[in-house]
């Protein structure tokens, strides 16, 4: 830690808050100009602001832990790329990052960060740090449309455009090379550079308000209270890491990776999680060897950390015990996170990475459950791993894109259901609203409902699954990349394991085909339907020791039927009440 004990807290607190602010603005600001639905509405985007060095100082709040979480690591990578080429960062310079093996969460997440520049009293220029944002892009030139849902992807190159530290603006002036180069090579154009100069104009707006602040409580000041802030953090996470029962705790999951392919499919996720005084060891060793040939491998900084990052920092310090917890680069500093080179947790280059985003949220399950071990009354059962569909077509000589999340959903924890319906861990987008979809696609949303009867049962019960279907308006393309068709999320403390996900074709003429997690780009035709079926989440505790009276709610809800009840929770439901003498028995013999 840092030597900080001239700044008064009072100072560190001010600054703090107006970093905080200033980061959430820019997510809203972003929202607001965004073209594409999926920053707009699903909010699947990332604003953060960083120190001179790329230490993250806030994100944020309403954008998701995988976009704002790489944000320091993009600054990192930038800042050494723009060294080795010897050049110089300047006011007005606006940088373009998408580099999986320099910092960036996968190629299609793109980061453009604006240098902030102070001018002291003697007219000293100072680099005080960036502002940056990321986001989704609906396309970025990959070999089929649409920038998820490719999961056929032979390397690195086969991902789409690579942009690494890029001046797209240099001292003010737009590169218009660069902009005609996007325009020339993404697919639905107008919407993705669209959403990249809302980017630009969002960190921009970050930049002036970061300044302003340094402006009003000058240079050394503001470093002084920024160093404190990192040193808060810190202290809290090593705090919470010291309360914890000193041991290593491992725990293995499974990817469904390529089902129809006995040697890239059922591939296992290790991690042991070793508590060392007041740090934390995450090791990852045991995780499958990469997938050489297909692009479900993981990038250790962009990905990896922040789904380890995420679930300590979630798990040990819960804001629904601590209050508000400062999420800065601080909280990183006790936690060691070590993947073999080579692995799906640390590939080589140039291993294809772009269907990364369901892989790194069941490692973020798997470091989940090593916890479980530790503090078993501070987590979750199992989640329900989500899968991510790309819908396209051609409207004359233009292409549409559209790119949807079906959600999953999350096991039970101590004292509450899981969550229904919901993008669970470092995902944690918005469920598209069905206006926005017809309004703007050729698609038909046809049902939206629970997946009723199927979930992890428990004291507490694991989160309920969603269907979705929908209908094609015209002839189309599509592709799937997803997980959770093979492997069910755990159970915990004697709850029962959740449900598996499915998805299905149903042709015009009624035939039908069941689909794996994982398609790559294929036609379909008008009249044509996806029928999604997502995962319900593990059960957490005996589900002999639920409450009956919630049993009955659930049947009464039509979320749990009689004969289930009966079974898995030893209820027995006359009419609309519990019959207490039948439930008696069946709890007291101990099975149906």
């Amino acid at each position: 830690m840092t030597e900080t004990s001239t700044i008064d807290p009072v100072t560190v607190s001010v600054v703090q808050g107006a970093l905080e602010t200033i980061a959430v603005e820019v997510g809203y600001k972003l929202m607001r100009m965004a073209y594409s639905s999926i920053i707009r509405e699903s909010e699947d985007f990332g604003a953060a602001l960083t120190d001179a060095a790329g230490q993250g100082l806030a994100e944020s709040a309403q954008s998701i832990p995988l976009q704002s979480g790489p944000i320091p690591g993009y600054v990192k990578a930038v800042l050494a790329t723009l060294a080795r080429r010897g050049d110089t960062l300047r006011p007005g310079d606006v940088i373009m990052h998408n580099d999986p093996y320099g910092g960036a969460s996968h190629g299609p997440d793109v980061a453009f960060l604006v240098p902030v520049f102070h001018v002291d009293q003697a007219g000293l220029e100072h680099l005080v740090g960036f502002s940056g944002t990321t986001a989704h892009h609906l396309d970025i030139g990959a070999q089929t449309p649409g920038s998820c849902g490719i999961v056929e992807a032979i390397d690195a190159y086969a991902e789409g455009l690579q942009f690494k530290a890029i001046k797209v603006y240099d001292q003010g002036r737009r590169n218009e090379a660069v902009r005609q180069m996007l325009r020339d090579n993404v697919r639905a154009a107008e919407m993705v550079v669209g959403d990249m100069e809302a980017q630009v104009a969002a960190s921009r707006i970050g930049a002036e308000r970061m300044a302003a602040l340094v402006a009003r409580y000058g240079f050394a000041e503001f470093r002084a209270a920024c160093a404190a802030m990192l040193d808060q953090a810190e202290r809290l996470m090593r705090r919470a890491i010291a309360a914890l029962p000193e041991g290593s705790f491992r725990a293995e999951t499974f990817i469904d990776g390529y089902l129809d392919d006995p040697a890239r499919s059922n591939l296992a996720l290790v991690a042991t999680v070793t508590k060392q005084g007041d740090t934390l060891l995450v090791d990852l060793t045991g995780t499958a060897p990469q997938v050489d040939d297909r692009p479900i491998n993981m990038p250790f900084h962009g990905t990896v950390d922040v789904a380890v990052w995420l679930t300590v920092r979630s798990v040990l310090l819960d804001t629904a015990i601590h209050g508000h917890v400062p999420v800065n680069e601080g909280l990183t500093r006790p936690i060691r996170i070590v993947a073999p080179k080579g692995c799906l947790a640390n590939p080589r280059f140039p291993a294809p990475t772009i269907a990364r985003f369901c892989p790194g949220n069941q490692l973020a399950d798997t470091v989940m459950k090593a916890l479980a071990q530790a503090v078993p009354g501070q987590v979750s059962a199992g989640i329900g791993n989500l899968k991510v569909i790309a819908f396209s077509g051609l409207q004359e000589e233009g292409h549409w894109v559209h790119m949807e999340i079906f959600e999953g959903a999350y096991g039970g924890r101590p004292g509450q259901d899981g969550m229904d319906a919901v993008d669970t861990l470092y995902a944690n987008t918005r469920n598209n609203p069905i206006e926005d979809i017809e309004s703007h696609l050729p698609l038909r949303v046809l049902r939206y409902e629970l997946r009723e009867d199927e979930a992890g049962a428990g004291q507490w019960r694991g989160g309920l699954g969603s269907v979705r279907e929908i209908g094609f308006l015209t002839d189309a393309g599509t592709s799937v990349e997803g997980e959770g068709h093979a492997h069910r999320p755990w159970g915990f403390l004697g709850g029962g394991e959740g449900v598996t996900a499915r998805l299905t074709l149903r042709r015009a003429d009624g035939s039908e085909e069941a689909l794996p997690s994982k398609v790559p780009h294929r036609a379909v035709r008008a009249g044509d339907r996806f029928i999604c079926h997502g995962p319900a989440g593990g059960g957490y505790g005996d589900p002999f020791r639920r409450d009956p009276a919630l049993v009955l709610e659930d049947v009464l809800d039509g979320l749990l039927s009689a004969e289930t009840a009966r079974r898995d929770y030893g209820v027995a439901i006359a009419g609309k009440a519990v019959d207490e003498a039948a439930t008696a028995a069946l709890r007291g013999a101990g099975t149906p």
